[in-house]
C-alpha cells in the first residue's frame, strides 16, 4: 500500500514540477520573445464613399517608447515605405520621461506625410507597478494610480511642427490623396477626459469621416455612430495583451466586449471600428501571449463592397517587401 502512495506521491511532485516549469517558459516567451516580435497587420474595409478612390490609413498605437528601445524605433521608421496616405496616432506613445526623442526617431519618416492624433494616459503620466488582478476587477472598484507627469507637451509642439493634426476635442477636414477627410477626435476616454459635446453635431459630407480616440469606451461610440462617422480607430486594449489561444482576450482594460479587444467589427448598421493591439506594454507589465505588437494598415475603399471582417498578420520584415 505504501508503495502505491509513494508512486502518487511521486506522480503529484512530477505533475508540480512540470506545471512549474510549463509556466516559467510560456512567462519566458511571452517576455522575451513575442513582446518584440513586431507584426503588420491589414485590413480592407469599405467605409469610403460611393465612387472613391482607395485610400490607405496606417494606424499606429501604444508605442510605449522607452529610450532604449532601438528594435522598435527602427522597425516603426520602417513603415514609412508602406507609403500611407494617412498616419493615424491613437495615444500611449510614452513610458518614460526622456522617451520623447525616442518616439520622434521611431515616427520620423512619417511625420512628412498628412497625420493626425489624440493622446492616452500614458502620454500624460507615467507607468507605476500595478497588481496584474487588478485588470481583472469592475472598473468602479479600482482606484486609479497614475505616475508622474509625462512631457506630452512637448511631442505635441513635436507633432504639430511637422503638420500633424491634434484631433482633440477638434472637428476637422483635410484632403488626404486627392479626397476629402472629415475627422474628429477626443481626449483620453479612460482617464474620463472626453467631452463629446465639444464635438457633437452630424459629421460633414466628405469622402471619409473618421472618429479618434485612445480608449474604445462604448459610450463615446454610440455618439460617433449617431453623428454619421464611417469609421473609428481606436487602441488601448492591447488586444487583451496575454491572450488563450480558443478563447481571445481575457480583458479589454475598458467596457468594450473581450470579442472586440483587437481588430475590425461592425459598431451599429453603418459605422465599423478598428481597434489597433498596439506596439508596446507597460515596463512594469512586459509580456504578451498570443498577441504579438502590432500596427496596422488599413486599405479603405468605398461602401457597398463585399469585405470579410478580417485582418492578417504578416512577418517582421514586411515594411520592406510591401509597397
Amino acid at each position: 500500500m505504501s508503495t502505491v502512495r509513494d508512486s502518487q506521491k511521486l506522480t503529484a511532485k512530477r505533475l508540480a514540477a512540470g506545471t512549474v516549469a510549463l509556466g516559467a517558459a510560456a512567462f519566458g516567451y511571452a517576455s522575451g520573445i513575442e513582446r518584440r516580435h513586431y507584426v503588420l497587420r491589414t485590413a480592407e474595409l469599405p467605409v469610403l464613399a460611393p465612387g472613391a478612390q482607395p485610400m490607405r490609413v496606417l494606424h499606429i498605437s501604444d508605442l510605449h517608447m522607452l529610450p532604449g528601445q532601438q528594435a522598435k524605433q527602427r522597425w516603426v521608421a520602417a513603415l514609412d515605405r508602406l507609403e500611407p496616405d494617412l498616419v493615424v496616432n491613437t495615444g500611449d506613445n510614452l513610458a518614460h520621461p526622456k522617451a520623447v526623442p525616442a518616439v520622434l526617431r521611431a515616427l520620423g519618416p512619417l511625420l512628412e506625410r498628412p497625420g493626425l492624433f489624440v493622446f492616452g494616459s500614458n502620454d500624460y503620466y507615467a507607468p507605476k507597478p500595478k497588481n496584474p488582478a487588478r485588470y481583472l476587477m469592475p472598473r468602479g472598484k479600482k482606484k486609479r494610480i497614475h505616475g508622474r507627469k509625462l512631457p506630452w507637451r512637448d511631442l505635441r509642439a513635436a507633432f504639430l511642427e511637422h503638420g500633424w493634426q491634434d484631433l482633440t476635442h477638434v472637428r476637422h477636414t483635410l484632403t488626404v490623396a486627392g479626397q476629402t477627410v472629415f475627422a474628429a477626435g477626443l481626449d483620453d476616454p479612460h482617464l474620463r477626459r472626453d467631452r463629446y459635446g465639444e464635438i457633437a453635431g452630424p459629421a460633414e459630407p466628405a469622402t471619409l469621416r473618421l472618429g479618434v480616440a485612445h480608449s474604445p469606451e462604448p459610450r463615446i461610440l454610440d455618439p460617433f455612430a449617431a453623428d454619421g462617422y464611417d469609421l473609428v480607430l481606436a487602441g488601448h486594449t492591447h488586444g487583451g495583451q496575454l491572450r488563450i489561444p480558443g478563447i481571445g482576450a481575457l480583458v479589454t482594460n475598458c467596457e468594450l466586449d473581450r470579442s472586440r479587444a483587437r481588430g475590425a467589427s461592425r459598431w451599429g448598421a453603418h459605422m465599423w471600428l478598428h481597434v489597433s493591439a498596439g506596439l508596446g506594454t507597460s515596463p512594469y507589465a512586459p509580456a504578451r501571449f498570443a498577441c504579438p505588437p502590432e500596427t496596422t494598415l488599413l486599405t479603405l475603399v468605398e461602401r457597398g463592397r463585399t469585405t470579410p471582417n478580417t485582418t492578417k498578420a504578416t512577418p517582421r520584415k514586411s515594411p520592406r517587401a510591401i509597397r
